[in-house]
C-alpha cells in the first residue's frame, strides 16, 4: 500500500513560513492499494491538493470520514472529482443519534456556510453510514470502530494483502485513566491498531498542554507514543499537529519523545507530502 499524507494539521489550517516543513493543511491521507484503488481518509483542506493530483480519467472515488468536525470536511467542496460529471463518489462516515450522514454533511455543503448546494455538484454522490463493522472496497478490507472523541467519531483499519494501516487522527485513549496506558481491554482503539504495519495517530498536545485540555478528544505526543507501544505497531506517524506548533517545535517534541521513550517501532514524522510504502 502506498500511503500519502496530504494534510497533517489539526483544528485549523495554518499556512505560513513557520509551518512549511510539516505543512499547514488539515487532515487528509490517501492509500493506494495493490490493484491501484485509492481510498481517501478525511476531507480536510489537504484533499484539495490530492484532487489536483488524481487523473481526469478516474471514475470512482472512495472517501472515509472519521467524523464531521470542520477541519475534517472543509476541503470537500474543493475536491476536483466532485465537480466532474460522470465520476461516482462514495462517502462513508458516522451518523449522529438524531441525523443521518447525508443530512449532517448537507448542513455544510449548502448556503449560508457554502455558496452552492449539493444539487449543483456534477459527480454522482453516494452516502454510506458506517459507525462500526467491516466492509470491502475492491482490494481493501476496511474496519471501522467508534473511538473516544467528542461527537460520533470512528477510527479505521485498512488491510490489503496481509498488511494493515490504522488511522486515528482525533483520539483520546487516555481519557479517564489515572495513568496511561492501562489494560488492552480498556483502551479505545486497541483492536484497530494491534500489530498493524503503520499507525497514524493524533498527537496534538504537549504533556503540559494536555493537562488543561483533558476531554477535548486529543492525545498528547507521549500518550500517542505509548499507545503505539501498547499496540505493538511497526511504524508510527505523529499526526494532527496543533495549529500553534511550529516546525521547530514539532521537530523538538518528536526528537525528545524518541530519546526519552525509546520506542520499539520506527517513527515517521507526520509531514505533508510524505509517502510511505507499506509492505514494500
Amino acid at each position: 500500500m502506498k500511503v500519502t499524507l496530504w494534510g497533517t494539521r489539526g483544528s485549523l489550517a495554518t499556512p505560513g513560513p513557520e509551518t512549511l516543513q510539516f505543512g499547514g493543511n488539515t487532515s487528509c491521507v490517501s492509500i493506494q492499494g495493490s490493484e491501484d484503488t485509492i481510498i481517501v481518509l478525511d476531507g480536510g483542506t489537504g484533499i484539495r491538493k490530492l484532487g489536483q493530483h488524481l487523473p481526469d480519467s478516474i471514475k470512482q472515488v472512495y472517501i472515509l470520514l472519521t467524523h464531521l468536525h470542520m477541519d475534517h470536511v472543509q476541503g470537500l467542496p474543493f475536491f476536483a472529482p466532485l465537480r466532474r460529471e460522470g465520476v461516482e463518489v462514495h462517502i462513508w462516515g458516522p451518523a449522529s443519534t438524531t441525523m443521518g450522514l447525508r443530512a449532517r454533511l448537507l448542513r455544510y455543503l449548502s448556503p449560508p456556510l457554502f455558496p452552492i448546494s449539493v444539487r449543483e455538484i456534477l459527480s454522482d454522490l453516494h452516502f454510506h453510514e458506517l459507525p462500526s463493522g467491516t466492509i470491502g472496497i475492491h482490494e481493501f478490507e476496511v474496519t471501522a470502530q467508534l473511538i473516544i472523541h467528542p461527537n460520533p467519531t470512528v477510527g479505521y483499519c485498512i488491510r490489503d494483502q496481509g498488511h494493515a494501516v490504522t488511522y486515528l487522527p482525533d483520539h483520546e485513549p487516555a481519557l479517564g485513566a489515572k495513568s496511561f496506558p492501562i489494560g488492552e481491554d480498556w483502551t479505545s482503539g486497541y483492536d484497530l491498531a494491534e500489530g498493524v504495519d503503520l499507525l497514524i495517530h493524533d498527537s496534538q498536545y504537549t504533556s503540559a498542554e494536555y493537562e488543561t485540555r483533558v476531554g477535548f478528544g486529543h492525545s498528547c505526543l507521549h500518550h500517542a507514543f505509548r499507545f503505539g507501544q501498547l499496540t505493538q505497531v511497526k511504524e508510527f506517524v505523529p499526526f494532527h499537529h496543533d495549529p500553534t506548533h511550529t516546525d521547530q517545535m514539532l521537530d523538538k517534541m518528536i526528537n525528545d519523545a524518541v530519546d526519552e521513550l525509546q520506542p520499539s517501532y520506527a517513527v515517521i514524522p507526520g509531514k505533508e507530502g510524505t509517502v510511505i510504502e507499506v509492505g514494500a
